[in-house]
């Protein structure tokens, strides 16, 4: 399961393919919410910030706009369209109007691994862009150097390129036995996960520093704990170990097939995001927002089943992957469901807040 650029390799863990009910496709509303509450904050920045009268006298009138981490759709879509109507706005501001020469490439990139077919059937009919695929990681290079104008990511920067290597190394103080993420207690494996996290987020920002036009903005959803708040996540891990160790006890499983088995994300702190876009020196922050501060909790309810498919879709193959037993990923997330149906806290207690937060940043000159 790896996908090499250049002499660089990452693990790739992508989200369920297809239009069935444990599909991405199906099962990402809640990314969807995310895009869509943001949307005003990101066009008013791109329509604020982005000189689209410099950038086209360089491009032939040709504005590039990438999506990385897209998945199948149909946020992908949305998101990009949201990106055109403001570059529209401002051109228009700037003297190039809807009917002029300015034309839209949309490049979508993924894993491989990602069902780019059911992404393309399912391109909208009247899409005002030209689209194509760009597969391969977003921890390394993608593009030509200085060829695309506007960049964006949602919810994808918390997967990391790889599993921390001393969570896994018996001999390492870090080595996670008998979990599979980690919990503020545990001060050496979190230091793993945070240090791997942070060389993903310089080696990101780095490869579109080069990628992004001088001037170029690039638009981050990313899954982070906003302060003073408990880690969700945490939480739902502690969760499925549970359910991992109950199936131990009953044989269906090792207890060495839980001992090497670690989730590959991290769910960092919203400050340690800043700081790390502000430590690689090459963007600015132009604007930034916790999403629990647009949610409308009311409106936007989610129980246990949805919060289980929700993590289905994008879980189910680092499961599947590791363990390849006959009915054990469906087992598994039968009782998880049944174990967040008992654990209504995580959807209630206002301290658990929305985990994630929007940064737009412009590249410096």
């Amino acid at each position: 399961m790896e996908t090499k650029i250049g002499n660089q390799s990452y693990e790739a863990f992508p989200m369920n393919g297809g239009q069935g009910q444990y599909s991405y496709a199906k099962n990402s509303n809640m990314q969807r919410i995310g895009a869509d509450i943001t949307k005003h904050i990101s066009r008013d920045a791109i329509i604020e910030k982005l000189d689209v009268e410099s950038l086209v006298q360089h491009s032939s009138n040709v504005i590039r706009i990438a999506d990385l981490g897209c998945s199948v759709g149909p946020n992908t879509f949305f998101t990009i369209q949201n990106i055109i109507d403001a570059v529209n706005l401002k051109a228009q501001s700037q003297g190039h109007g809807l009917d002029s020469s300015l034309e839209f490439q949309a490049l979508f990139n993924d894993h491989a691994g990602n069902d780019f077919n059911t992404l393309f059937k399912s391109l909208p009919e009247d899409k005002l862009y030209y689209a194509a695929a760009v597969p391969g990681s977003f921890h390394g290079r993608l593009f030509p150097e200085s060829s695309i104008h506007v960049l964006n990511s949602s919810y994808a920067l918390h997967w990391l390129s790889r599993i921390p290597k001393d969570i896994v190394d018996k001999n390492s103080p870090a080595y996670n036995k008998g979990r599979i993420y980690f919990t503020n207690e545990d001060k050496n494996v979190a230091g793993a996960y945070s240090a791997q996290f942070a060389k993903d987020i310089e080696s990101f920002l780095n490869s579109r520093a080069l990628e992004l036009v001088p001037g170029g903005i690039m638009t981050l959803i990313i899954p982070c704990v906003p302060p003073d708040s408990k880690n969700a996540f945490q939480a739902q891990a502690n969760i499925m170990e549970n359910i991992l160790a109950e199936m131990a006890n009953e044989g269906l499983i090792s207890q060495e097939q839980i001992d090497s088995f670690n989730m590959p994300i991290y769910m960092a702190a919203s400050e340690e995001v800043k700081e790390l876009i502000e430590k690689n020196g090459k963007f600015q922050i132009e604007k930034s927002e916790l999403l629990y501060k647009l949610f409308d909790n009311k409106s936007q309810q989610i129980d246990a089943h949805k919060a289980c498919m929700h993590l289905r879709a994008g879980f189910e193959g680092v499961f599947k992957n590791h363990f390849e037993e006959e009915g054990i990923v469906d087992e598994f997330f039968i009782q998880f469901e049944k174990k967040l149906a008992e654990s209504p806290f995580l959807f209630s207690d206002p301290a658990y807040k929305q985990l994630g937060g929007l940064f737009v940043i412009k590249l410096l000159a």
